[in-house]
C-alpha cells in the first residue's frame, strides 16, 4: 500500500509539472497528430499513384499532379516532425528548470541543519542527474502517449472502411503490445529506482574517499579504498546493464508482434488479390485498397513502436521522481515566526522562539534572550541541551517555529570545532570571508589569531598550500586559521560553537586571548561552551537545559 501511495504521489508531481507547460506539450501532440494524418495522406497518394500507373495504364505525365501533391505532403510532414521535436524539447527544458528551482527553494528553506543527514554528493546528483532524467519523459514519452492511441485509431478506422477483416487482424495484435510493455515496464521502473539510489551512494562513496585520501595514505589503505570504489562502480555498471536489457526486451516484444501482424496482413492481402480467399470482403480487394492496407500496417504500429522506444524514459522519470519527491516531502519548519534584521545594531533579540525537528520533537524553546551590541555571552549547559541549535537559529541555519528573531543586518561570522578549510593556500581560505582582502590584511588577521610564528616559519607565507579539510595543519592551527577568517571578515556578530574543543592547553590559551581581542574590538560574541575559562571571559553566562533558559550569571 505504501509503495502504491508513493507511486501515486510521484505521478501527481510529474503531472503537476506537466500542467505548467500544457500549451507546449499540447503543441507537440498536435504536431505529432498532423504527422500521422500526413502519413496517411502520403500512403494514400502513393497507393493511388501506383494503382493508376499499373491498373489504369495512366501515362506518367497524367500523374504529375499526384507526384507534386506527394512532395508537398512530405515537406509538410517533415516540418510537423520538426515542430513536434522542438515543442517537446522546449517544454522539457522549462519543466526541468521549474523542477530544479522548486528543489533548490525547498533545500534553501530546509537549511543546512535539517539536511545534515543527506550527503552533499547525493544532493548534487539529485539536482543534476535525476532532474535531467525527466527530459525524455516530458519531451518524448508524454506527447507520444496520446499519439499512440489517436494515430492507430485513425488508421484502424480507415482500414475498417477498406476491409473490415484486415482491421480485425490489426486490432487483435494491438493490445498485446501495451500489455507486454507494461509488464516489462514494471521491472524497468524498479531497476531505475535502484540505479539512481546506487549512483547517489557511489557519488558519496567516491567523494568521501577523495576527502580522506591523506588519512588513507597514512594508514596504508589507499589501494583498499581504490578497490572499494572500483567494486561500487562495477555494481553500478551491472545494474545499468540490467536496465538496458529490459529496455531492449521491451522493443523486441513489440517488434515481434508487429512483424507477425504485418506478415498475416501481407498473406491475407496477397491471397485475396490472387482470388484464393473469398471470405468476407476479400473478394472486393483492389490493388489500391490492398496496397494502402499494406502501407498503413507498419504505420499502425509505428506510434506504439515509438512509445516503446521512449518507455524507458518513463521508467527513468519515475525512478528519479521517487528520490526527488522524497526530498520535497521533508517537512519544512512551520514558518510561524517573524525574522527581521535589526536597525543598524549588532545585538540579538529572541522572543518566544522554538525549534522542532522531525522525529525529535521540540529541541529548543520557548526561549527569550536579549544580547546587547558589543556583549560577550557564553551559553552553558549539558550536551544536547540546545546550545548549538540556538546558535544555528541566530545564524539563520534553521528557522524558528514560533516567536520573533531579530539579528544584525550585516555579516555574521560562524566558527565551530570543525571549521571548513578548502584545498588551496592560506590566503585562499581566508579570502572566503573577504574576497578582496589584501595580502597585508590577511597577514594582520593571522597575527591577531596567534599564527604569526607559523607564518614566519613558512617559506611560501600566505601562499602555502593546504590539503583537503586543512591537511597540513594541526587541530589548533586549523581553529586559529578559522578565527583569523573571523578577524578578516569584519562581522559585527560572531557565533562560536565549542571553539576550544579538542585542542591543547597552549592553543586554548592562545584562542582565548584572540577572542578577548575580538571583544575589545567591539564585536558581539556568543559562545556555546563547556570550558570554564571561556565562561570566565564572557560578561554573562546563560545556562540552557532541555532547550530552555534556566539560569543566568553575570561574570
Amino acid at each position: 500500500m505504501e509503495q502504491g501511495d508513493a507511486a501515486l504521489t510521484q505521478r501527481r508531481w510529474l503531472g503537476r509539472l506537466a500542467a505548467r507547460q500544457r500549451r507546449l506539450i499540447g503543441l507537440s501532440m498536435g504536431a505529432g497528430l498532423f504527422v500521422g494524418l500526413a502519413t496517411i495522406v502520403q500512403m494514400a497518394l502513393l497507393a493511388g499513384w501506383l494503382s493508376a500507373l499499373l491498373v489504369d495504364d495512366a501515362a506518367p505525365k497524367e500523374l504529375v499532379g499526384l507526384g507534386v501533391a506527394l512532395i508537398v505532403v512530405l515537406a509538410l510532414r517533415a516540418a510537423a516532425q520538426w515542430a513536434q521535436e522542438v515543442a517537446g524539447q522546449e517544454a522539457s527544458l522549462r519543466i526541468r528548470q521549474a523542477a530544479r528551482a522548486e528543489l533548490l527553494a525547498h533545500i534553501e528553506a530546509l537549511g543546512p541543519v535539517r539536511l545534515g543527514g543527506r550527503h552533499s554528493a547525493a544532493l548534487g546528483g539529485q539536482l543534476v542527474e535525476q532532474v535531467e532524467a525527466l527530459d525524455g519523459y516530458f519531451a518524448r514519452f508524454l506527447p507520444q502517449l496520446r499519439l499512440a492511441v489517436a494515430i492507430p485509431a485513425l488508421i484502424a478506422v480507415l482500414v475498417l472502411w477498406l476491409d473490415w477483416l484486415a482491421a480485425i487482424f490489426l486490432l487483435l495484435a494491438a493490445p498485446m503490445i501495451p500489455l507486454f510493455m507494461a509488464l516489462v515496464g514494471i521491472g524497468a521502473e524498479r531497476l531505475n529506482r535502484q540505479q539512481f539510489a546506487a549512483v547517489s551512494r557511489l557519488a558519496g562513496h567516491f567523494l568521501d574517499r577523495v576527502r580522506g585520501i591523506t588519512t588513507l595514505q597514512l594508514f596504508n589503505r589507499a589501494e583498499q579504498a581504490s578497490a572499494e570504489v572500483h567494486a561500487a562502480a562495477d555494481d553500478y555498471r551491472r545494474l545499468s546493464m540490467r536496465t538496458l536489457r529490459l529496455a531492449f526486451l521491451s522493443s523486441a516484444v513489440l517488434e515481434f508482434f508487429a512483424a507477425v501482424a504485418i506478415a498475416v496482413l501481407a498473406i491475407y492481402t496477397g491471397f485475396g488479390l490472387l482470388g484464393y480467399i473469398d471470405y468476407g470482403p476479400s473478394s472486393q480487394l483492389t490493388l489500391f485498397s490492398g496496397l494502402l492496407i499494406l502501407l498503413l500496417a507498419p504505420e499502425f504500429f509505428q506510434p506504439l513502436r515509438t512509445l516503446s522506444q521512449h518507455y524507458h524514459d518513463r521508467a527513468a522519470a519515475l525512478g528519479a521522481a521517487d528520490a526527488l519527491v522524497a526530498l520535497l516531502n521533508v517537512p519544512l519548519p512551520k514558518g510561524g515566526a517573524e525574522r527581521r534584521p535589526s536597525d543598524g545594531e549588532s545585538g540579538v533579540s529572541l522572543d518566544g522562539v522554538s525549534v522542532t525537528f522531525a522525529g525529535r520533537g521540540r529541541v529548543l524553546g520557548p526561549l527569550d534572550l536579549r544580547i546587547a551590541p558589543g556583549e560577550c555571552v557564553a551559553l552553558a549547559g549539558p550536551s544536547g541541551a540546545g546550545k548549538s541549535t540556538l546558535l544555528q537559529l541566530i545564524a539563520g541555519f534553521v528557522d524558528s517555529d514560533t516567536g520573533r528573531v531579530v539579528t544584525p543586518a550585516g555579516e555574521i561570522a560562524w566558527m565551530d570545532q570543525r571549521p571548513l578549510l578548502i584545498h588551496g593556500s592560506l590566503a585562499d581560505n581566508l579570502r572566503l570571508a573577504a574576497p578582496g582582502a589584501s595580502d597585508a590584511a590577511i597577514e594582520r588577521a593571522l597575527e591577531q589569531a596567534g599564527l604569526g610564528e607559523l607564518l614566519d616559519a613558512l617559506p611560501a607565507g600566505i601562499d602555502t598550500a593546504l590539503g583537503e579539510r586543512g591537511a597540513g595543519l594541526s587541530g589548533g592551527q586549523a581553529q586559529r586559521l578559522a578565527l583569523a577568517r573571523v578577524f578578516l571578515s569584519g562581522a559585527s556578530l560572531v557565533l562560536l560553537d565549542e571553539p576550544t574543543a579538542s585542542v591543547d592547553d597552549d592553543t586554548q590559551a592562545a584562542l582565548i586571548e584572540a577572542l578577548r581581542a575580538l571583544t575589545a574590538a567591539g564585536r558581539t560574541l556568543i559562545i556555546a561552551t563547556h570550558h570554564p575559562a571561556l565562561m570566565g571571559m564572557a560578561g554573562r553566562v546563560v545556562r540552557i537545559e532541555d532547550g530552555r533558559r534556566v539560569d543566568e550569571v553575570m561574570s
